[in-house]
């Protein structure tokens, strides 16, 4: 049984308070929640609050113009520990939540609420923004998908990223018509200035690598349709599934890596095929041209302007605006770790993350998300282990293969401790520990199942063998035993 802590404070600025508090600030109060999984597993969500009034400090933070400033301004006196959270309750008149707006998310681990009258108004809103700051019922079963029931998921949950110790991300330019563009793109300064920084933050969830590749000659496998209204051609929503298999043949193999591969490709399109657009469902453009693949990637369509002259001398010379690039790519990079912000109600404001990509609240979502999974992953993959060994009653578990075993259960045993505490960078590092050991264990070649025969099997496999040899030593035993016989047979003879 996992639960899950979420230390919470509640802080009350002046002519905020509710009149029904059951008692006065500061007290402590706790909210659980059941998130139900299947019937045997459920994860048990805790908002541990603690309910106080502002510091000097806090109320002159409060008194900034807008709620950036004040969130800003708040920063430095707050709990910063991952997975902790600070609510800030400001009047209903207060002009630092724009009109129409009850709850504004900072870039941090702290919220600005309006103050909703009664306790339990206020509560509800505490919930509503702890869930969305910290994890869903959804966020949790989409980390658990492998055991919930197929009819119980949306269509969404099994699109975020499986949890891993690291990924491989390869950025790909396709230049199918190099006759008639030269493309130049500064991927490198692309990278340092847009991925850096979003990577840096995400260094805590796991390692990331970065490469990039231009390759020629890639054709994306699917042919667009010519539309004569606008001039151009058109690619449809039910055609883009077919435009990956043809486009990966080319990627490079990413057999040979260790870690999920993420692919982001920039597909400029060949002369003959330009401009080139994407069509939604409902046939209208999409305004960034480019669109992603669940656990995969995405792609993006980078159309050329024609020459002003036909008699313009080819190749033309491209230069990419790497800026415009990478704001899909970054966009589509946060799908893929399922940090969509789409299912915020339209009373929220979520302040933009800026440079970093994403907040820290962000964060912490993966966090939670990433340390469920691999404690179910631990588990799951544990389980097998045993009854591949009850299995096989003659197989040989080296001292370093149990050692493993014994690491992965005390470390699953102490990221589960960890979570019911609050701690949550604690539980994630000894979650990620746990799975180390347990796929130690599990893949050590040792165990391979192949090495080790049932008994039926070595009859089969030993006795033509034997039975050649075994034919003479039998007659000469046989020949043995009745001359012995005969020996006791024969009278003695008496003197």
């Amino acid at each position: 049984q996992v639960q899950l802590v979420v230390p919470m404070a509640v802080v009350f600025a002046p002519g905020s308070v509710p009149g029904d508090l059951p008692r006065p600030l500061p007290f402590r109060d706790v909210q659980e929640m059941e998130i139900s999984v299947n019937l045997r597993t459920s994860v048990t969500a805790r908002y541990e609050m603690r309910y106080r009034s502002t510091t000097a400090q806090e109320e002159a933070a409060l008194a900034a113009a807008t709620a950036r400033e004040a969130d800003a301004a708040l920063y430095p006196l707050q709990d910063t520990t991952l997975g902790s959270l600070t609510m800030y309750v400001v009047p209903e008149t207060s002009s630092l939540l724009p009109q129409g707006i009850d709850v504004y998310v900072g870039k941090h681990r702290s919220a600005l609420l309006r103050a909703g009258g009664s306790l339990a108004a206020l509560q509800a809103w505490l919930q509503e923004v702890a869930q969305v700051m910290s994890f869903r019922a959804s966020s949790i079963a989409a980390a658990l998908s492998d055991r919930v029931p197929d009819g119980q998921l949306s269509p969404d949950a099994r699109r975020d990223l499986k949890s891993s110790l690291g990924y491989e991300i390869t950025f790909s330019l396709l230049n199918p018509d190099p006759k008639s563009h030269t493309v130049d793109w500064d991927i490198e300064g692309a990278v340092k200035r847009f991925v850096k920084p979003v990577l840096d933050k995400l260094s805590l969830v796991a390692n990331f690598s970065v490469d990039s590749q231009i390759l020629y000659y890639a054709v994306l496998g699917v042919t667009p349709r010519y539309d004569k209204e606008s001039s151009s051609f058109l690619l449809s929503a039910h055609s883009l599934p077919h435009v990956i298999n043809p486009v990966e043949a080319r990627l490079g193999s990413s057999a040979a890596s260790l870690y999920p591969v993420l692919n982001f490709l920039l597909y400029v399109p060949e002369r003959s095929h330009s401009p080139l657009y994407i069509q939604d469902k409902d046939g209208a453009p999409v305004s960034t041209n480019a669109f992603h693949s669940p656990r995969w990637g995405g792609i993006m369509v980078y159309n050329v302007e024609a020459p002003a002259s036909p008699q313009a001398s080819l190749p033309l010379h491209v230069d990419v605006d790497m800026a415009r690039v990478m704001e899909v790519f970054l966009a589509q990079l946060r799908l893929l770790f399922g940090l969509s912000r789409e299912e915020v109600p339209p009373e929220f404001l979520l302040e933009s993350p800026g440079n970093e990509g994403l907040a820290d609240w962000e964060l912490d979502h993966l966090l939670w998300a990433h340390t469920v999974e691999n404690i179910a992953t631990v588990s799951t993959t544990l389980t097998s282990l045993a009854q591949l060994l009850d299995k096989i009653g003659n197989i040989v578990i080296k001292d370093d293969v149990a050692s493993e075993v014994y690491r992965a259960v005390a470390s699953v045993q102490s990221a589960v401790t960890e979570l019911s505490l609050g701690h949550l960078l604690a539980a994630f590092q000894a979650s990620k520990e746990a799975v180390t050991s347990s796929e130690r264990a599990f893949f050590d070649p040792s165990l391979l199942h192949l090495l080790y025969f049932p008994d039926d099997q070595k009859f089969a496999i030993y006795i033509p063998l034997f039975l050649p040899m075994a034919v003479p030593i039998l007659l000469s035993l046989a020949k043995i035993v009745r001359e012995t016989r005969l020996r006791k047979k024969e009278p003695t003879k008496m003197d």
